[in-house]
């Protein structure tokens, strides 16, 4: 697999060394997982450049970091090979007021814990329904930072 179209995004009190991303880097050498600071708008002037001239990503973010994704892939879908979405923060604007967006094709695999107590689980599995037409959602025993189950996929499989 070629690990320089694979990106992570992480959280929104989270960086470039927490464990998630430590152990992305470790399985897939060569993964980007690059820190991101300030506001949603911030972040995303941040994330564009990365993304910008290349396409058949495959986006791994978390929490705030799949809000991001999410927002990357509504906008930028020809560029994502797969979204995978880790407990996504998609309640929060940009997303949260928006009815007027157009749903992707884009395959995407979305992982919530049934013990997550930041984000909720059905207000997302009803926007992910409604943004996505080739969703796969996966409900999980597991809180908010999803350790456990992060050592259970198969992430080859899933990324491929």
């Amino acid at each position: 697999m070629d690990t320089s179209r694979l990106i992570y995004l992480h959280g929104l009190e989270s960086d470039s060394n927490s464990g998630k991303a430590r152990q992305f880097r470790e399985w897939f050498p060569g993964m980007l997982t690059p820190d991101f600071k300030g506001s949603f708008e911030e972040r995303m002037r941040q994330l564009e450049p990365i993304l910008a001239d290349k396409s058949d990503w495959r986006i791994i973010g978390s929490s705030f970091g799949g809000l991001m994704g999410t927002v990357h892939t509504l906008n930028h879908a020809t560029q994502v090979r797969k979204l995978i979405l880790l407990a996504p923060a998609l309640t929060l604007p940009p997303l949260a007021s928006r009815s007027d967006l157009e749903p992707v094709s884009v395959p995407t695999i979305l992982i919530h814990g049934t013990r997550d107590e930041v984000v909720p689980l059905e207000p997302i599995r009803e926007i992910a329904q409604r943004l996505f037409t080739n969703l796969t959602y996966h409900i999980v025993e597991d809180d908010h930072r999803l350790h456990k189950t992060l050592h259970e996929m198969d992430w080859e499989t899933m990324l491929a």
